[in-house]
């Protein structure tokens, strides 16, 4: 395995992380059970990712791209909505960053990217 697929598989947990810790940092500062809840399953599911990915590294990258690509739609979204740039500003660029590191371990994984 090349390096880039290395860290985009990494990466993963790391983002799941982020956005589990995120969801939860939402409603105790805020008290929004939307942000608990979207929060906590998104970063679940980030979370089976990367499991997966080190059984099937093409379907766990895959899977997390998608992910990271919704959240990233989900965060613009919110921060047209609200125009603050915390959180929603600063997770619309790390879902952006994680998404692109995904898909090009992805791409390296598949043999597209050498």
């Amino acid at each position: 395995m090349n390096n880039l697929f290395v860290i985009a598989t990494w990466s993963i947990l790391v983002y799941g992380i982020v956005v589990l810790l995120g969801g939860v940092m939402g409603y105790v500062k805020a008290k929004s059970q939307v942000s608990l809840f979207s929060g906590v399953a998104s970063g679940i599911a980030l979370l089976v990712a990367w499991f997966i990915c080190r059984q099937i590294p093409l379907v766990g990258l895959g899977l997390a791209t998608f992910l990271g690509l919704v959240l990233f739609i989900v965060f613009v979204i919110r921060f047209f909505k609200t125009r603050a740039f915390m959180p929603a500003g600063l997770m619309t660029l790390f879902s952006l960053a994680a998404t692109v590191i995904f898909l090009l371990g992805l791409l390296s994984g598949g043999g597209l990217l050498t």
